[in-house]
């Protein structure tokens, strides 16, 4: 080895780990340049394994052009090597760099037999290491017994440094690109939206969320004022000032708050929100992400939950009214009546027998007549059959008495919640009314199933279609008395095509 063929190996190594931006591309261009110039048959680089951290495995092999290195280079694949076991295992626990005159003659190189088919026998090994410690070994073969070269293995201890540290600043950049790539692929997948924004209020990242929901391209949306691209005109100043307010004294008002306010698409239309805006900490000036969720469905959902409730209420109170009105009317009229039958009654008893037997003739019927009015009357609060006999008696009943023909396909035999069964027999009560006041039709098929969990009660008629869910007041007030039991309803029609109104609702006992 000639003094000048050092520091063309120094030189050629520093210029291939200039060239080569990922890790093991620097490792591998390390082994060729020194391989190369060193005019060595074989080098391989060691590393332990992220799981194995106190292990050493082969992650790199170079050999010479006209070498077959394969077999030995399977070889150092397909060994794991413990601290002390091997020429790489010894310098990996000493930290030091090593050298072997003949590796065929060595009692601790578990590969001596792969070396002597090959004819390898000197080898040097040296450590590469950063700041961190040592990272890994580089170990070398050549085809002749060799003694120590003091000086190799010293540019050589140099030159690990310089691998280990150029090693390590690849790896913490390829380490920071995937750590980028992760939180952009977490931003892109996020169904909120997320607007990044800094500390003058421009946007820095806008995520296809926000593109979804506001209708601004990112392209175009960075950069902007966010103000103005998001942010009503009413509330932009409101904006401007807290951002000014929470710059100057470093006191948050809104921040990892979840808040409602109104946001703004790119057509200028006005809709709910839901907004929670975060510091990001990082070097440099303030900058903020904020967490956006479209709230438009929830608010919906919650004012048709407060009407549906008001509806209910009115409903309950109509239903007072119309009882008491019936009680009035009806029974309370017949009992007056037969009070007043008795009291006549018992004037006459000692003078007139027979009249007074005609009195309590009256007063038995019209006893009958009241007690009638009362039946009648609870029947349309809540249906004897259906508290006696359940859901099958109770539809049957509805379906007899049907003015057009009526059939009752399937039914629940068990009994189920007493709301659910109410709620079911009312749906099938409005709907056959339908069919016949409305719908002009002149058959009408009835189906009650259940499955798993859920009741499925279908009305189809032939009648002349058009209905809607959300029209009238009595398909209105179905959909009132399901949704108070977590149940749904669904009109289909088509004009001239008859109507299919189907409920569902959960019927666990």
């Amino acid at each position: 080895m000639t003094m000048t063929t050092l520091p063309r190996t120094e030189q050629r190594v520093a210029r291939s780990l200039a060239e080569s931006a990922d890790p093991q591309a620097a490792l591998a261009r390390a082994l060729e340049a020194i391989g190369e110039s060193l005019g060595w048959r074989l080098g391989a680089a060691w590393e332990p394994p992220a799981e194995q951290p106190d292990q050493l495995v082969c992650v790199e092999t170079w050999h010479a052009a006209e070498v077959d290195g394969h077999e030995f280079e399977e070889a150092s694949r397909g060994v794991v090597l413990p601290g002390g076991e091997g020429l790489p295992g010894r310098v990996w626990l000493s930290g030091k760099a090593a050298w072997i005159s003949d590796v065929q003659r060595d009692g601790n190189f578990p590969r001596a037999e792969a070396a002597r088919r090959m004819g390898l026998h000197a080898a040097f090994c040296f450590p590469f290491r950063s700041a961190r410690g040592v990272l890994g070994v580089i170990e070398f073969f050549t085809g002749e017994p060799r003694e120590l070269d003091a000086d190799l293995l010293a540019t050589m201890d140099t030159l690990g440094d310089q691998i280990g540290q150029a090693v390590e600043r690849r790896r913490d950049s390829e380490a920071l690109r995937s750590k980028d790539a992760r939180h952009q692929a977490i931003l892109d997948a996020a169904l909120d939206c997320v607007v990044i924004m800094d500390h003058t209020g421009r946007v820095l990242a806008f995520n296809p969320a926000a593109e979804r929901t506001f209708g601004y391209d990112a392209g175009l949306a960075v950069g902007q004022d966010m103000a103005d691209l998001i942010i009503p005109p009413d509330l932009r100043e409101r904006h401007r000032r807290g951002l000014a307010r929470y710059l100057e004294t470093g006191e948050p008002v809104l921040l990892d708050r979840r808040v409602e306010i109104t946001g703004m698409t790119v057509e200028g239309t006005a809709f709910p929100v839901e907004l929670t805006i975060t510091r990001i900490d990082a070097p440099g000036p303030v900058t903020f992400a904020g967490h956006i969720r479209d709230i438009s469905d929830r608010k919906a959902a919650e004012e048709e939950l407060r009407a549906s409730r008001a509806r209910i209420v009115a409903a309950a109170d109509a239903a007072r009214r119309r009882i008491e009105r019936d009680l009035h009317d009806g029974a309370q009229q017949r009992l007056v009546e037969l009070a007043l039958e008795l009291r006549m009654a018992r004037s006459r008893l000692d003078a007139d027998p027979v009249e007074v037997a005609e009195f309590l003739d009256a007063a038995v019927e019209t006893l009958a007549a009241a007690t009638s009015e009362l039946r009648e009357l609870a029947r349309g609060i809540h249906p004897a059959a259906l508290t006696e006999g359940g859901l099958r008696p109770a539809l049957q009943a509805l379906v007899d008495r049907c003015s057009v023909r009526a059939r009752l396909l399937a039914v629940p035999d068990e009994r189920l919640p007493a709301a659910v069964e109410a709620t079911a027999y009312f749906v099938v009560a409005e709907a056959l009314t339908n069919a016949v006041r409305y719908a002009d039709a002149q058959s009408v098929e009835v189906r009650a199933v259940r499955t798993g969990g859920r009741l499925r009660v279908e009305v189809r008629d032939d009648g002349r279609g058009g209905a809607q869910a959300d029209s009238g007041s009595g398909l209105r007030g179905l959909a009132d008395r399901l949704a108070a039991i977590d149940g749904t309803l669904e009109v289909t029609t088509a004009a001239g095509g008859g109507t299919l109104l189907a409920a569902e609702m959960p019927c666990e006992s």
